[in-house]
């Protein structure tokens, strides 16, 4: 009786460790997710060191927005888990340009673990975003934020290129958008204050022969410059204001309203920066020939950098001026850690301390062509 109650209780320890294990991955949470996303996993669709392909750089991305069942890019934190204290990003691609393109021209998903970053990088179905857009951008604001709980919000930062950073002076300011974003980032997206044009050639290039394999990747439309707004410069909202662009594009003056507003000082020069790396990407475009306001191939880098010192209320205002380069050069890995750096320091929380309270998130959702 001893020997058969023995056999028994193995018997019994064994099918209970069998379907312990077998249960596990069904009941257990998924670690370090955010929206469905696995935030240990290596970036989705990250270019390599060099040859980035346009069928990496015209990916959407592979979470999707319920509302309007468009497609995102969404990259966070390694080791998230949920109350954890991060920054958001929202960053907006340029005219005739794609979501992937925009991670891999400012990537700044490289330092997302070091700054604890939430990157949403959406996509406009027509490649230039106007106000036909604006709703879906609400929307994966509210996703994201309503996710990682508005008072775990410590910066929400409002990042675009060109025409994304034109998109992002007119929506900054807006009912929705003016309690929220801390930092705008423009990336060769319009100054606000004075520049000393360049004049080689910028907006210009178009190829003779188009090169590339990826028959989905055709040339950007024209650039033109939008009238500028009524109002204050900058608008009638607070928010610290990072410019960036290339030295062949514009040169900025050494005066901004915006610093005049805060009551910063006189603009001082800070260390430059320096990348023996290049970037990823570039306009493969406007390559037949090229020019140095557009933009040539990736190559090192040298970067000025200007801030307006002691600003009010935590206020950030600065330049960087990015050496021998244009208006498409993919950001390198230096300079782009130096800009999200400039960006953190800034006065925060506005979401925190707002009175917004975003809708409870739908559950998330994979795209089928992810």
């Amino acid at each position: 009786m001893e020997r058969t109650g023995l056999r028994g209780k193995l018997i019994g320890l064994i099918l209970g460790g069998l379907l312990a294990v077998m249960a596990g991955p069904v009941l257990a949470e998924p670690a370090h997710t955010l929206l469905g996303v696995d935030c240990d996993a290596p970036p989705l669709w990250h270019c390599p060191d060099t040859e980035c392909l346009g069928a990496v750089v015209t990916q959407q991305g592979a979470t999707v927005e319920m509302k309007t069942r468009r497609p995102f890019f969404l990259d966070c934190p390694a080791g998230y888990k949920p109350g954890d204290k991060v920054n958001v990003v929202l960053a907006l691609h340029g005219g005739g340009s794609y979501g992937n393109w925009q991670r891999n021209y400012f990537p700044a998903m490289d330092v997302k673990d070091k700054y604890r970053l939430v990157i949403v990088t959406p996509n406009s179905p027509t490649r230039v975003w106007t106000e036909a857009d604006d709703d879906y951008l609400h929307n994966l604001v509210d996703l994201v934020v309503g996710t990682v709980g508005k008072a775990n919000v410590d910066h929400f930062i409002l990042a675009g290129h060109s025409q994304g950073g034109l998109t992002s002076n007119r929506i900054i300011c807006t009912d929705y958008f003016k309690d929220k974003v801390d930092v705008r980032i423009s990336l060769s997206g319009g100054r606000i204050g004075p520049v000393t044009p360049a004049n080689r050639g910028f907006g210009g290039g178009f190829p003779q022969v188009y090169r590339s394999g990826d028959a989905s990747l055709k040339p950007p439309p024209p650039f033109r410059f939008p009238p500028t707004p009524p109002g204050p410069p900058g608008g009638a909202c607070d928010y610290s204001f990072i410019f960036s662009n290339g030295e062949y594009e514009s040169i900025p003056v050494a005066t901004s309203p915006l610093a005049d507003k805060f009551g910063c000082g006189p603009r001082v020069e800070l260390p430059d920066v320096i990348d023996p790396k290049p970037g990823y990407v570039w306009d493969a475009t406007r390559q037949d020939p090229g020019t140095d306001g557009w933009g040539h191939y990736p190559k090192s880098g040298r970067t000025l950098v200007y801030e307006f010192p002691s600003c009010r209320d935590g206020r950030v205002v600065a330049d960087f001026v990015k050496l021998q380069k244009g208006h498409t050069e993919g950001y390198e890995p230096n300079v782009t850690d130096a800009i999200i750096a400039m960006a953190v320091k800034a006065k925060g929380g506005k979401i925190a301390r707002g009175a917004w309270d975003p809708p409870p998130p739908p559950p998330p959702s994979r795209s089928p062509f992810g």
